[in-house]
């Protein structure tokens, strides 16, 4: 496939979708190589028009709300990853035989001949932990890296910023990449890429599961060196059997469990590597100690040990060294709100985990605890709870509910888990989490968990999921506060 270059943009009429971050960044740096840009954005506050007023100081057009339609004259959409495919202005595009490409596309057919290779990571959960664990670790490798994508960095402005003015060059990236920009970016090709596991997710947006798991697999077409999928989720290695890669390209497992040739996994307590050694048949590498993982955090969840593994297989994939992968592991911190210890109270673990937006990550949260008192709700996007709670249930103390769609979780509560205690919060302000957290303690025994693992969107009550863990975090802080 022959990629498109930075001059082929001089001259032409660009339409970006979207005045968000991606958007604006793709936006600047289309201007930059001399497109013709126009943003058009359906909304009209005050956020987008100060958005405008900025882009209009640097010669890009802004259209808001009713002005969100295809401009005569576009040859190339870009679009923001939100977006969804059958949005006016995209069947306008096709009717005009546009194409309609996101801002991965975009970096991608930047990237200049002695580019950075590309290492990407999707999946439903764990994304950003393992591409933070991958960049941590090749970093340990002494290579120039950084974790880019979806992950907040856009990915066009690290492109472009390759070697200018004086910086140092990138080696390799770790890069992020979600279903929608999957779906926007048909001339990626990774140097070795991860489908980390699949659940349904965001299936309003790409309209079937089986529509959802063929963007997940983009990914691996392409692929020159590893194709990583995860030996517990067959799905995942369904997606490398289809894929189209370069011949030599190898599909490469990780287990929790003890691995097979080709793949990675773990041997009481250890990382090990069956994959990249010269005899895979009978040799294994150790790599690091379950304990390297987030260490002083405690006994790792599996779904982070699964995570190390994944990041661990494309760090090897591209020629790290053992040693690094587990100083880089060593010196990798999680994020705020996942599997965050927040505070010990009389014997009960307080654990805020606001980032389980959906119910396959509040099962691998569940998970990693024995005695739970489980706080849960929030916006739940179409899911249902009921294979969630029939895995859980032993586990379960009782059950704090909030949000708008906390119901859903009451009525699943009550057909697989009817024996465990429910409080109900019929309420969506912002200070029903105090309230759980209390109502939370009261239902705890010493050596259980009070978890925030809400499986929902948090959008009915808070901003985004961090503003939910903080409040949880200052609600434990409250309840210590009164002891004193």
């Amino acid at each position: 496939m022959t990629t498109p270059g930075p001059a082929d943009f001089a001259g032409q009429h660009i339409t970006v979708a979207g005045l968000g971050v991606s958007g604006i960044s793709a936006a600047r740096a289309l201007a930059g190589l001399g497109a013709r840009v126009t943003v058009v954005d359906g909304g009209d506050g005050e956020k987008q028009r100060a958005a405008a007023r900025e882009l209009a100081a640097e010669e890009i057009t802004v259209r808001l709300g009713d002005g969100a339609t295809l401009p005569e004259g576009t040859d190339l959409v870009v679009t923001s990853p939100g977006w969804k495919p059958d949005s006016p202005l995209f069947a306008a595009a096709a009717a005009a035989g546009v194409d309609v490409v996101g801002d991965v596309e975009i970096a991608w057919r930047l990237r200049g001949p002695d580019a950075a290779a590309w290492l990407g990571v999707t999946g439903t959960n764990g994304k950003t932990t393992t591409v933070r664990m991958l960049a941590s670790i090749l970093a340990a490798e002494g290579l120039h890296t950084a974790a880019v994508g979806n992950i907040g960095t856009p990915i066009v402005d690290v492109v472009l910023g390759q070697g200018r003015d004086g910086a140092q060059p990138y080696d390799v990236l770790a890069v992020e990449l979600s279903s929608y920009q999957l779906h926007w970016a048909p001339s990626l090709r990774a140097h070795s890429a991860v489908v980390l596991n699949l659940a349904p997710d965001h299936l309003d947006w790409h309209g079937s599961m089986q529509a959802y798991a063929a963007d997940k697999g983009r990914i691996y077409e392409g692929n020159t060196v590893a194709c990583v999928y995860n030996a517990a989720d067959k799905a995942t290695e369904d997606l490398v059997r289809e894929a189209d890669v370069e011949e030599g390209c190898r599909a490469i497992g990780f287990t929790l469990g003890t691995p097979g040739p080709s793949q990675l996994g773990v041997v009481e307590g250890i990382l090990v590597d069956r994959a990249f050694v010269e005899n895979r048949q009978q040799q294994a590498q150790e790599l690091a100690e379950v304990s390297d993982i987030a260490p002083g955090s405690g006994t790792p969840a599996p779904h982070n040990i699964a995570n190390a593994l994944a990041a661990a297989a494309l760090a090897r994939a591209f020629g790290v060294r053992p040693a690094a992968v587990r100083d880089g592991l060593r010196a990798f911190h999680p994020d705020a709100h996942r599997i965050q210890h927040v505070a010990e109270r009389d014997g009960v673990t307080y654990i805020d985990d606001s980032k389980a937006t959906n119910t396959h990550a509040a099962e691998a949260s569940l998970a990693a605890y024995e005695h739970i008192v489980w706080i849960a709700g929030g916006l739940a996007k179409g899911a249902t709870f009921d294979e969630l709670v029939r895995k859980s249930a032993a586990r379960l103390r009782g059950a704090v509910l909030i949000g708008a769609d906390r119901a859903l979780i009451r009525e699943a509560l009550a057909r697989h888990a009817p024996d465990v205690p429910v409080v109900d919060l019929d309420r969506t302000d912002t200070g029903a989490m105090s309230e759980a957290v209390r109502e939370a303690a009261r239902l705890a025994e010493p050596g259980d968990t009070v978890l925030l693992a809400p499986a929902c969107a948090s959008m009915d009550m808070f901003v985004n999921y961090n503003k939910r863990g903080e409040a949880f975090a200052d609600a434990v802080g409250e309840l210590t506060a009164r002891d004193h």
